[in-house]
């Protein structure tokens, strides 16, 4: 199906669309997967029975996908599920966990989609550019720049004892107010 090979396209071009963030001794750290270890999450629901897909049980069931619980340890923070409701009429249900992506990164990810689904359905592969930044490499930048915290004349160490030294004299809990839910 052109649809499921554009997702995996798009997940393979975007790094974050891949990558888990398992505990080493007790430290998350990032692990960029290949694409042939990721789980897509990819699934296409035959909903065309009108006897079982009520209106209903369909938003129950796209509410039930837009509700998954991502294990960043274990999965990738992405997942696709395309309900077939007739020949021509489908809904596709993207989840992307804030990890991966936000608001500004809709745009380029669905652009991609959009090319790489209409590639598939032509028979060919998308032939976009490689990205020119991934997420690892601004990851490593901002490790280059900030430093590390044990350095502490780094910046991120500079920043560490400041913080440190500014909160130091507030309570450990801040009382709030509970009048409200």
């Amino acid at each position: 199906m052109a649809l499921g090979a554009a997702v995996a396209d798009v997940v393979e071009r975007h790094e974050s669309l891949r990558t888990v963030f398992p505990a080493v001794d007790g430290v998350p750290e990032q692990r960029v997967l290949d694409l042939t270890e990721a789980n897509l999450g990819w699934e296409v629901v035959d909903a065309t029975d009108p006897a079982r897909w009520t209106e209903k049980e369909l938003d129950d069931a796209i509410g039930d996908r837009g509700r998954h619980g991502f294990d960043l340890a274990a999965e990738i923070p992405f997942r696709a599920t395309l309900f077939a409701l007739s020949d021509t009429e489908h809904r596709l249900v993207l989840v992307l966990h804030h990890i991966a992506g936000d608001g500004w990164s809709l745009a380029p990810l669905l652009r991609d989609l959009f090319t790489a689904y209409r590639a598939r359905s032509a028979g060919d592969a998308p032939g976009w550019q490689p990205l020119p930044v991934q997420y690892a490499d601004y990851t490593l930048w901002q490790n280059e720049l900030l430093g590390d915290e044990a350095d502490t004349d780094s910046v991120l160490g500079r920043q560490m004892r400041f913080w440190e030294r500014s909160l130091a004299e507030l309570p450990s809990r801040l009382e709030l107010p509970t009048d409200r839910p």
